[in-house]
């Protein structure tokens, strides 16, 4: 069985997930968001979040993380704002010494619902249906579990690959 935690990363609201992935039988464990507080410093939102990080991975003893990759938004700052949290989340992921996989929106959508311009509602509704009974804390928290679940299908599909090939 493997633990995995997927992120979604973000300066105000980072989402996370934890599930287990045991071949292609997925359970979910904990779901979640870090918040930071807009009013204070960029450093100490970034630092905030790193530290909240830290006590979840401590707390579930992840294998395995999966971070949602940045896309662009109409607006430099807030592209460079997540930019800078998307590091800080790979930072803290790697620094636990787990490995790390990087998935676009695109193909977290594709690999959770099918297709891979699902709306939001279609990826939470998937992922409920794939950890069937649990609670989602919310559109962020929902994304870091698709993320996760992302991860736990490349794994696997990858394990079914003849060695030379992986």
């Amino acid at each position: 069985m493997t633990i995995i935690l997927g992120l979604d990363p973000g300066l105000g609201t980072t989402g996370w997930g934890v599930i287990a992935a045991d071949g292609n039988r997925l359970s979910h464990i904990a779901n979640g968001r870090i918040r930071t507080d807009a009013a204070m410093p960029l450093a100490s939102r970034l630092l905030a979040l790193d530290l909240a990080l830290q006590d979840l991975i401590l707390e579930h003893r992840p294998d395995a993380a999966a971070v949602e990759e940045v896309f662009v938004n109409v607006n430099p700052q807030s592209t460079l704002k997540l930019g800078q949290a998307r590091g800080v989340v790979l930072l803290g992921a790697s620094r636990s010494g787990m490995e790390v996989g990087e998935y676009g929106a695109r193909h977290v959508k594709k690999a959770v619902v099918g297709v891979g311009n699902a709306s939001k509602e279609q990826v939470h509704a998937m992922v409920s249906r794939l950890l069937p009974g649990i609670v989602i804390s919310g559109p962020d928290a929902a994304d870091a579990l698709a993320v996760a679940i992302t991860h736990a299908h490349h794994r696997a599909s990858a394990r079914r690959l003849p060695p030379g090939i992986r």
